[in-house]
């Protein structure tokens, strides 16, 4: 490539410092196929809900099932390509997501179902981890803004799923989730031309070692840094309780409490997605303009008014109040992703893992709880108890303030 090529006459610092959009955007392109088959699962909950008699309790733990695949393994998996980075893992990932896409669409069980989904979390937890390194690497030290383009994929994705299922599988049946398949594929021949990226940038680093972006450098004790990182994993745990209240059950919250169809409450579902995916576009770049801790504080604690009101208005305004939750709870994860990489430099990868398998594990034990939960009670009392979750963003003030100077 052309940079490899003219790194005798550029300053290696330099060269690391710059940023490389074209991959930063075909990265978040293929964040936005590995999201937006992953998101077709939930999207198709109504269908398997009815052709397998199924539970909310069942629901929630197909739910569980994924995100538990899909999170254990990250850390492990970003720890050990810190040390020695496979940039071919990328579209390994997705012939992960391939397999289990079509396994789900012959499924003819609940088992089959569990096992499945299990392959489709599993291609998720090789895929986040080194996409995200991916993201850093062509940051040239814009890590906020790189970190909100490769959010904004996943979330475009998530966004987009649903949609599509909406089209494609609700009026025609599970067994044309096949179809994604497809999808599949395209992100596979992607991912393998940004692995030969990801490798001749590792080639250049070896020869080059001195070739580093800066990084954040604090004071703080060992002690201060794994309670920031306690309080980081807090705000996670608050954020995805309750998207995991809206990804899996907001459907069945419009259909039980409005009498929607289903095709009607999958677009009430892309709004509230497509909200979180502006957010997390917005968040990065704020983050590095005006410090990660106030938009971290902002997006949590902030979305708590409309949240707790939520489960008191009528269809027109749930809409409206969800959108704005949407854009106002995603702006965080950029912010808190980043933050974290700054109070533990150089792990990247772990970093990643950790905080994108958390997040999954929680939403997966979240669905998994509310879904017992809506079994005991109802789906709207679900949504009352979840509306108190954002004030968890209190304990923001918690964490130390690592913000350097900033470049407006």
């Amino acid at each position: 490539m052309k940079e490899t090529a003219t790194t005798s006459t550029i300053d290696p610092k330099q060269l690391a410092q710059q940023t490389v959009f074209s991959i930063l955007f075909t990265i978040s392109f293929t964040h936005l196929l590995n999201d937006m088959l992953q998101a077709v699962i939930p999207a198709v909950y109504p269908i398997l809900k009815e052709k397998f008699s199924l539970s909310f309790t069942q629901i929630g733990l197909i739910t569980l099932t994924y995100q538990l695949t899909a999170s254990i393994l990250q850390p492990f998996i970003g720890f050990y390509t810190d040390k020695k980075p496979r940039p071919y893992s990328l579209a390994i990932a997705m012939a992960f997501t391939l397999v289990g896409l079509v396994a789900v669409s012959f499924a003819n069980s609940f088992i089959n179902i569990l096992f499945a989904v299990s392959l489709i979390g599993i291609g998720s937890s090789i895929f986040h981890p080194e996409s995200s390194r991916v993201a850093h690497l062509a940051s040239g030290g814009k890590k906020g803004l790189a970190q909100s383009i490769f959010q904004l994929g996943g979330n475009a994705g998530s966004a987009i799923g649903p949609l599509l299922a909406a089209l494609i599988v609700v009026p025609n049946g599970q067994l044309y989730i096949v179809w994604f398949s497809l999808i599949a594929i395209l992100g596979i021949v992607v991912l393998s031309r940004v692995a030969k990226w990801y490798q001749q940038q590792l080639m250049l680093k070896a020869k080059s070692k001195h070739i580093i972006t800066e990084e954040t450098k604090h004071t703080f004790t060992k002690k201060r840094v794994i309670l920031a990182m306690g309080v980081l994993l807090v705000l996670i745990f608050s954020k995805y309780f309750y998207m995991a209240s809206m990804t899996s059950y907001y459907t069945f919250y419009l259909i039980d409490k409005f009498h929607v169809s289903v095709q009607q409450s999958q677009v009430y579902l892309f709004a509230f997605l497509g909200a979180v995916a502006a957010g997390t576009l917005i968040g990065g770049p704020l983050g590095d303009r005006f410090g990660r801790k106030y938009i971290i504080w902002i997006s949590i604690l902030g979305a708590a008014p409309f949240t707790l009101l939520l489960p008191f208005v009528s269809l027109f305004w749930t809409g409206v109040l969800s959108v704005i939750i949407g854009v106002i709870i995603a702006s965080a994860f950029s912010a808190i992703l980043v933050y974290a990489t700054e109070l533990i430099p150089g792990k990247v990868g772990m970093i990643a893992g950790l905080f994108f398998g958390f997040a999954f594990g929680m939403g997966g034990l979240g669905s998994a709880l509310l879904g017992k939960l809506a079994d005991q009670t109802s789906i709207e009392y679900v949504f009352r108890i979840c509306a108190f979750l954002p004030l968890i963003g209190v304990i923001t003030g918690l964490l130390p303030n690592i913000e350097g100077k900033r470049k407006v």
